[in-house]
């Protein structure tokens, strides 16, 4: 991880609702966001509610955002990652994050 990113672990009621393209809506819980200064942006990582109560694999999702006038991004609008450089740089913190011994399991 760069020295110029920050992690901070979501808070158990930080939630964002997600929208599919068919207008079904699906919560969300935040793992944690970060910002980077090599792409001025910062980013948020989701996983759905109740997704750690299953055994099964976790799909997380992962946004840059727009904080809100907290710096959360409860509230903030979401973006696609759509450089490949970029999502790179999110899967090297999110791995990093997961090596992290006191992370709970999902």
């Amino acid at each position: 991880m760069a020295e110029d990113e920050k992690i901070r672990p979501g808070e158990n009621d930080q939630q964002i609702t997600l929208i599919d393209d068919n207008g079904n809506e699906e919560l969300y819980n935040v793992l944690f966001t970060f910002d980077s200064e090599d792409y001025d942006k910062s980013y948020v990582l989701l996983y759905p509610e109740g997704a750690e109560d299953d055994d099964d694999e976790v799909q997380i999702e992962a946004f840059s955002y727009t904080p809100d006038a907290n710096g959360d991004a409860s509230q903030g609008d979401l973006y696609p990652i759509e450089d490949d450089d970029e999502w790179s740089m999110v899967e090297e913190v999110l791995n990093t994050f997961l090596a992290d011994d006191d992370t709970p399991d999902l």
